[in-house]
């Protein structure tokens, strides 16, 4: 099985100039991509990720091959970096990766719910150990909530109409799949069938407002970046991949925080984005802005 295709791989392994010895934590291990090429170069990882299904495949790959011995795994939300460092004794590190995208594997296994492409429970947890799933939030919020949830972070501007139609929808059923999202959807838009739907733009909206509200990724995220910071040594650097304008804006702003503060230094003022290479051999690294902040 293919996990997942590392995105911005070689600008990533640039950006935090790795050195041999030294430690790196990736928040985000997903299929160990960045972290077995850090790895490969020297580097001692600490490999955080709230999935378990992420962790478990982490550790196959590490008996398979001798040359990952040294990884590290620690099941978490990035959230609590500082801590799961300081239990893992990486509590002071040259460098710390954020890739924020979802892996290949989420997106293509149709339990996770996380594509409107696939058929399957609408879950959309990170962690299978939370509470509160997708298809929760459908059923349970008020019009006004959702269309909060659609209008801020997906940026959805069929907001008020999506969220009529849930509330109209969950009186006859439940919601429980992501078909019965899309069916909403699909008569939202007018398209006449999923295939249409599948094809517009806007039909990643609301999967995505959704996918960040039931895990809370842009409070993590703003919680997670200065605890990061404070891990690193002098001169150290935090390497943030993200996929849609919310992220990157608390990135790009954190960052200037940081400068005002005389933290250290932004190391690129613009991101940095694959090339049409990558994006023609990888079409879901399309979107990706890297950004990247040295200690001082």
């Amino acid at each position: 099985m293919i996990y997942h295709k590392s995105v911005l791989l070689q600008e990533v392994i640039e950006g935090l100039k790795v050195k041999s010895g030294q430690k790196y934590i990736d928040a985000t291990l997903g299929g160990g991509g960045h972290a077995s090429s850090i790895i490969e170069k020297g580097g001692l990882v600490l490999g955080i990720d709230a999935d378990s299904e992420a962790i478990e495949f982490a550790e196959k790959l590490k008996a398979q091959n001798l040359k990952l011995k040294t990884l590290r795994t620690a099941r978490g939300n990035f959230r609590n970096i500082d801590k799961i460092a300081r239990e893992n004794g990486f509590d002071k590190v040259c460098g710390i990766l954020f890739d924020l995208g979802l892996s290949s594997y989420q997106i293509d296994e149709p339990k996770r719910g996380f594509s409107y492409l696939k058929s399957g429970p609408l879950d959309m947890r990170m962690d299978q150990g939370l509470g509160v799933k997708a298809s929760d939030l459908l059923n349970a919020l008020g019009k006004r909530e959702l269309y909060e949830i659609f209008k801020k972070l997906g940026e959805e501007h069929h907001a008020h109409s999506i969220s009529e139609r849930i509330i109209s929808a969950r009186r006859i059923k439940p919601f429980e799949t992501t078909d019965d999202l899309v069916k909403v959807l699909t008569d939202t838009y007018g398209f006449n069938n999923k295939t249409d739907f599948a094809k517009a733009k806007s039909s990643k909206k609301v999967f995505q407002a959704l996918r960040i509200a039931v895990n809370d990724e842009l409070g993590t995220l703003k919680e997670a970046i200065p605890k990061a910071l404070n891990l690193l040594e002098k001169g150290g650097r935090v390497a943030v991949i993200t996929f849609h304008s919310l992220e990157d804006r608390i990135v790009k702003q954190t960052f200037i925080e940081f400068e005002k503060e005389e933290k250290g230094k932004a190391v690129n003022k613009k991101p940095i984005l694959p090339s049409s290479l990558e994006i023609e051999q990888n079409n879901r690294s399309r979107g990706a802005k890297l950004r990247i902040f040295e200690a001082k």
